[in-house]
């Protein structure tokens, strides 16, 4: 058992390493993001304020919910900004078990994985956000008069940039579930009609009905589905070649 410990125990450094830095850059971003929290929150009450002119001003009814809320959005945020070093990190714990070509792979797919991850939160924040707050927004009027509350709504901007960034990640979780074996991208192809369907009931459940945003949010992720199983098929045929 004393050997067996000591073999492990140069991996058990390398992740508490790891795990360390990887820490360490959450709240040195977050603590960054946070001495910039009004710039940050006045830029996701934007899309708000243009959706409904008439609003000028959020409220907060609880008297820690400003800065608790502040808190929350330079969270998100650290996560944000600190994901492509996160990313780093894990191909960095990784990559000394894989063997030269697979460390390129390895790098290849977490740059990708990362511009999926950005490309999806500024989708969301440019193009579903707006949509999806003129759809709430009109049904204020003469008897109905608009008040949200500050942390809500920033509850809800961070949901949705984090649910988008997510979803766009689709081609990546694809790629590594074949990379693993579990399922070929073959089985992807004959169940693309399903795999639709879940796209367009996930897309309408996040955009809370709005056919609008549901096509916004579908169709790029039928793109990124489709680009899944390409990047798949091309890895599953590299693999295959014949060794020389």
């Amino acid at each position: 058992m004393i050997s067996a410990f000591e073999h492990f125990r140069p991996h058990h450094q390398e992740l508490r390493t790891r795990l360390l830095r990887s820490i360490l850059a959450l709240v040195i971003c977050s603590t960054v993001a946070y001495i910039f929290k009004e710039q940050i929150t006045q830029l996701c009450m934007e899309p708000l304020f243009r959706a409904y002119p008439e609003l000028e001003k959020l409220v907060y009814t609880k008297l820690t919910e400003a800065f608790i809320s502040y808190i929350k959005i330079s969270i998100l945020t650290g996560c944000i900004l600190s994901f492509p070093y996160l990313l780093y990190q894990l191909w960095m714990f990784i990559s000394p078990g894989l063997l030269e070509d697979e460390k390129k792979t390895a790098f290849v797919i977490v740059f990708w994985a990362t511009m999926l991850f950005v490309s999806g939160g500024l989708f969301a924040f440019f193009i579903a956000l707006p949509q999806i707050l003129k759809f709430f927004m009109h049904y204020a009027g003469s008897n109905l008069i608009p008040m949200p509350k500050f942390g809500l709504y920033l509850t809800f901007v961070g949901r949705m940039i984090l649910t988008f960034s997510l979803a766009f990640e689709i081609p990546f979780l694809m790629v590594m579930v074949g990379k693993t074996g579990l399922v070929s991208s073959q089985y992807f192809r004959k169940k693309r009609l399903w795999f639709y369907l879940a796209i367009l009931i996930l897309a309408f459940m996040l955009t809370a009905g709005d056919i609008t945003a549901t096509v916004l949010l579908a169709v790029p992720l039928f793109f990124l589905y489709e680009a899944g199983i390409l990047v798949g098929s091309i890895l599953k045929k590299t693999n295959k070649r014949p060794a020389r």
